[in-house]
């Protein structure tokens, strides 16, 4: 279809509006990646799974989107890191890396068009710094260490939405004999020993964190470009430097619009190593099919909390199987026609949710209602109307990475179907001789370990109903 009308929620202005790209319908998108020094947790992989549901769903609507998503590969926690292990920083964040990217294709996330990393733009990066020292924004301190002077830029603080002073009070920041004032934040770090370093104008050293992304935002999509997005926890201070500092040296807007997404929280706590209420992507994808966890995630609003537990998961596998149940029973149509789509109500209601700052709950509200529609179908034996619902269903799943596996692939995972099928296989034996009482022993056996059979003309077809009592049976 061709590209729509959007309104999303601007962090900068803290209100909805109609979004307008600069360049229609290409739109350049930012997002800050990963520090790579340890397995990704899943406040990465909610970063993962919404930007990529995001981009998924712009492109199904006609725009065409560059998708930039940096790597931050040296960084003080890198370093720690790696002389933890006895290792150097490359060959730490080489690991790393590896690892992430293991986890999104198990996620099913479409890697960025870029994916730059920091130690491979340290051009760029001392050019934009030396244009901030050139234009007196920025300040070369006695030990090396290159500093931005947030005084010299009259708006700092507006993506925080607080003046200077306010920032003052708040801020936590280390005492530096070296700053004109402890908000000012380093752009360029002096080399100490024992630590990675490249030459630069002011010695040897290494970049800031903030100063990475303006330099690769503006080598990938420009000065001024669409969408800036990351998690809540970097509003303040790192995109608000990153927007200080792009401004200051390209004189012209930064990024147009910028997207925050909600903590992911545990008992209602914001998820972190210190409250010991931490989960990596590995601790769960060893125990939920992957498209549960993108469905748990897509299940609340971007910009809100989502609070993680294995009831909410339970929850989110419980509603997948019943998408994918309905797929099953009802099988779509491999085509359907833009009319069709356009003038049902449920593709209608799905896209006014998503036009409204991307409301995926409610947009996955109306799939239920169309998984109703196409049972009640089916139920009724209207099966070519059940199966275009079906086509619908699974065309819109599409557009957020949902729903694209085989229904029956979905509905045995986590299973040694081998030893199902082959106590499947003796039960029909045993019903084929009448002996009734041993076929519904077998029967028993498979409810009790969470498989559910269903008898039909075709043959006995069977689900995995509770996976985590099958898990529990044959541990």
């Amino acid at each position: 279809m061709p590209f729509m009308t959007i309104n999303i929620y601007n962090t900068l202005t803290k209100q909805k509006a109609l979004f307008q790209p600069i360049n229609p319908p290409k739109i350049g998108l930012y997002v800050c990646g990963l520090t790579v020094y340890a397995d990704c947790h899943i406040g990465h992989g909610r970063l993962f799974i919404w930007f990529d549901a995001l981009v998924r769903y712009l492109r199904s609507i006609g725009y065409q989107i560059t998708y930039v998503r940096n790597i931050t590969d040296i960084d003080d926690k890198i370093i720690k890191r790696a002389n933890e292990l006895g290792i150097d920083c490359k060959e730490l964040t080489s690991r790393v890396i590896a690892s992430m990217h293991d986890d999104e294709k198990l996620l099913s996330v479409v890697p960025p068009d870029f994916e730059p990393r920091v130690t491979d733009h340290i051009p760029e990066i001392i050019d934009i710094i030396q244009t901030l020292v050139n234009k007196g924004f920025a300040y070369v301190a006695k030990n090396g260490d290159v500093y931005y002077s947030v005084e010299k830029f009259k708006k700092y603080g507006e993506l925080a939405h607080q003046d200077i002073d306010s920032l003052k009070l708040g801020a936590r920041v280390e005492t530096n004999e070296e700053k004109q004032n402890p908000l000012d934040f380093a752009l360029w770090k002096s080399a100490k020993p024992d630590e990675p370093f490249w030459p630069s104008p002011w010695g040897n050293g290494r970049p800031g964190w903030h100063i990475e992304c303006s330099a690769m935002a503006k080598k990938y999509l420009g000065k001024n470009f669409d969408i800036h997005g990351g998690g809540n926890d970097l509003q303040f201070p790192h995109h608000q430097n990153e927007l200080a500092q792009s401004e200051a040296a390209n004189d012209s807007p930064f990024a147009n619009l910028w997207m925050h997404m909600g903590f992911v929280q545990f008992n209602q706590e914001k998820m972190s190593k210190s409250l010991g209420n931490f989960f990596t992507l590995k601790d769960i994808l060893n125990k939920y099919p992957p498209e549960v966890l993108r469905f748990f995630i897509l299940s609340s609003h971007y910009r809100s909390p989502v609070n993680f537990s294995e009831e909410n998961l339970d929850n989110a596998e419980a509603a997948l199987r019943r998408f994918y149940i309905a797929l099953r029973d009802v099988p779509v149509e491999e085509t359907i026609d833009t009319e069709t789509l356009t003038d049902n109500e449920f593709y209608k209601n799905f896209h006014l949710a998503m036009a409204d700052d991307f409301n995926t709950p409610r947009a996955l509200s109306s799939l239920f209602d169309l998984v109703r529609e196409i049972n009640q179908l089916r139920d009724t034996k209207q099966l070519p109307k059940a199966k275009k619902l079906g086509a619908i269903l699974k065309q819109l799943g599409g557009t957020l990475g949902l729903l694209q596996a085989l229904p029956t692939t979905f509905l045995k995972s986590g299973v040694n179907s081998e030893v199902i099928e082959a106590l499947i296989a003796t039960r029909n034996q045993e019903r084929q001789n009448k002996n009734w009482q041993e076929a519904d022993k077998i029967r028993d056996r498979l409810t009790a370990m969470g498989i559910t059979l269903e008898d039909t003309k075709n043959g006995t077809i069977w689900i995995v109903e509770d996976r985590k009592k099958y898990l529990i049976e044959n541990q």
